[in-house]
């Protein structure tokens, strides 16, 4: 079972099976916002969703902090255009 987990120390959200990280979201902050950067999952993990869920686990994170998010990669940028429920912490 693949379990979701942000982890702020890192500045990333990570997908893990078993223990193992099977997909990252990374986060690099500038002030008040967070610019993320990079969203990928290992190939055999593909076509389960874990990608959007580590974006959900970033954005669920800012709204808890208060942070705007700007989605640099292509991944998020996508999510973002296709989730209006993303408007409140879009910078």
């Amino acid at each position: 079972m693949v379990t979701i987990e942000f982890r702020p120390e890192e500045m990333r959200a990570v997908a893990l099976d078993q223990g193992k990280v099977i997909g990252e979201c990374t986060v690099t902050a500038s002030g008040r916002i967070w610019l993320l950067t990079h969203t990928e999952v290992d190939k055999a993990y593909g076509g389960q969703g874990i990608a959007g869920q580590l974006v959900d686990s970033v954005v669920e994170a800012a709204r808890q902090q208060g942070i705007k998010i700007h989605p640099l990669c292509d991944y998020a940028q996508k999510r973002f255009t296709r989730h209006r429920d993303y408007d409140d912490v879009k910078a």
